[in-house]
């Protein structure tokens, strides 16, 4: 059985940092691209960062670049985000996004729907 829990998520003051969490199991850790990304009520899904198998390549999307950072540990089978100076336009349900590819990562990393395993979500809120 698949889970995909995010955590780390909160209520904090512009400038602050939080770092979210993403704990995969029932998959080979080892095997998966994966992603964040982000939802408010009304919009569409929106891309954040995404990282390859071995961790080497990350991407970033304009809005957070320089102020996120993504990584993974595959011995503890976690993904992070780190968020620092986050600010209001930040607020929004982030999520964890998998899937097991036998490239680096997912052929367009960007499109959500390209990641089969979902997270249920964890809520950053950023108040200015």
């Amino acid at each position: 059985q698949v889970q995909v829990v995010e955590s780390g998520g909160g209520l904090v003051q512009a400038g602050v940092s939080l770092r979210l969490s993403c704990a995969i199991s029932g998959l080979r850790f080892d095997d998966l691209a994966m992603a964040w990304f982000r939802q408010t009520p009304g919009e569409e899904r929106e891309w954040v960062s995404c990282i390859g198998r071995s961790g080497a390549r990350t991407l970033y999307a304009d809005s957070v670049k320089g102020r996120f950072t993504i990584s993974r540990d595959n011995a503890e089978n976690t993904l992070y985000l780190q968020m620092n100076n986050l600010k209001a336009e930040d607020t929004a349900m982030y999520y964890c996004a998998a899937d097991p590819c036998s490239m680096g990562w997912v052929p367009s990393p960007l499109d959500f729907k390209e990641y089969r395993y979902w997270g249920q979500g964890t809520q950053v809120t950023v108040s200015s």
